[in-house]
């Protein structure tokens, strides 16, 4: 239902709220909450280099990149972060 001041309101995850409400980065847990992930299934795909859209690794820690999730949830395309994991899962 409208607010009564007439202003739309937008689901908390679709697109136009995250863009403006959201900063440059996110945790895993709000990008999870985006898609319909479950956090530990977004954890996973992140350690895999699966992830739908950019991750950074930020030392213990990894951010998802504000600007790839929008393009990911408005395209439908994902954004694979491909690199290297060798230092997460040596072989």
């Amino acid at each position: 239902m409208p607010s009564q001041t007439g202003e739309t309101q937008h689901a908390p995850f679709s697109p136009e709220h995250i863009r403006s409400t959201w900063s440059g980065t996110a945790s895993v847990e709000d990008a999870a909450q985006a898609f319909g992930l479950s956090r530990s299934k977004s954890y996973d795909l992140v350690r895999r280099g699966e992830f739908p859209c950019r991750v950074l690794p930020i030392g213990r820690t990894a951010r998802v990149v504000t600007a790839s999730l929008l393009r990911v949830l408005e395209s439908g395309e994902p954004e694979y972060n491909r690199t290297s994991n060798t230092t997460l899962n040596p072989s």
